[in-house]
């Protein structure tokens, strides 16, 4: 019933109706269904605060320090705020972990209850490499937008807050958009299982072990900026067999111009045994005499 009292935008859910998950999602996604977001909060927490709770803890986990919820339908509180670089790293959390369900974001119009609704982000009729993401109104926040586009494999997101009309929020957005494509160019500077270092093993079957990152290390810069970047290479001062794929042995960091843009752990490539006895005997003695 509090669902179906929400205001604003509406999925026009009835009361004590059975609706299918899928179509909440869908509601809540393509046709800013304030009552299809209240109504999952309560299936899911019981209650709309606690949900609201959950948001939180997600956000912290996503490394949104600027944003707190206080309710699932972004409409206005004091204590309920977000800042658009949070906006941008939801969004990414979106689209990267939910492949899924972001198809959705890029359907322009949705019927539910013999009601059609269209999807209000208006490039997706304009610009095909726009995909989605959600566009929001509040007479406080003014016309809001966070959109994605994908061109030539290359992916960016915008966000455009404050807005004071639906022309102008898809107007700037598809500048940014066009700006962001032109100017700058993403690229993989080390993919999984690719040697960023040969690091010394002690105690070893082997004499070294080939360390890497454990996902793509990607950034998006300035056309010419990856030319620029430096690496800094820290692996731990002794590496000891036995050790496994995969467990971290350093750190990589990215600078440019002084400034940290990425930092990942180095892992072991492959797995390293521990060598005979007499082998860890000779460095152990060996490890005494070293630096």
């Amino acid at each position: 019933e509090k669902a179906w009292r929400m205001v604003g935008s509406r999925s026009f859910i009835e009361v004590n109706s059975r609706v299918k998950i899928e179509d909440l999602l869908r509601g809540m996604i393509i046709q800013s269904g304030n009552d299809a977001a209240v109504a999952l909060a309560e299936h899911i927490a019981g209650g709309e605060a606690i949900f609201a709770q959950m948001m939180n803890q997600y956000a912290v986990k996503l490394g949104m320090h600027d944003t707190h919820y206080t309710n699932v339908t972004g409409l206005p509180d004091p204590n309920h705020y977000t800042t658009a670089k949070d906006i941008a790293t939801l969004s990414t959390a979106v689209i990267r972990d939910f492949p899924v369900h972001y198809r959705w974001y890029s359907e322009k119009e949705y019927t539910y209850n013999n009601i059609t609704q269209r999807n209000r982000n208006k490039l997706l009729w304009r610009d095909k490499s726009v995909d989605g993401l959600k566009t929001g109104l509040t007479n406080e926040a003014g016309y809001c937008l966070v959109a994605s586009a994908n061109r030539d494999g290359m992916r960016l997101i915008s966000v455009i807050l404050g807005a004071k009309s639906p022309r102008i929020r898809t107007k700037e957005t598809q500048k940014l958009l066009n700006y962001g494509f032109r100017f700058y160019t993403t690229q993989t500077l080390y993919d999984v299982d690719e040697t960023i270092l040969e690091a010394k093993v002690w105690k070893g079957s082997q004499k070294t072990v080939s360390l890497g990152v454990s996902a793509p290390l990607v950034l998006t810069l300035a056309r010419g900026d990856h030319q620029q970047l430096v690496y800094k290479k820290n692996h731990d001062v002794t590496i000891v067999a036995p050790f496994s794929a995969g467990q971290q042995l350093g750190m990589l960091e990215v600078y440019l111009n002084d400034e940290l843009l990425a930092e990942r752990a180095m892992v072991a490539i492959h797995p390293v045994e521990a060598n005979h006895w007499w082998g860890r005997f000779i460095d152990s003695v060996n490890m005494l005499f070293e630096d």
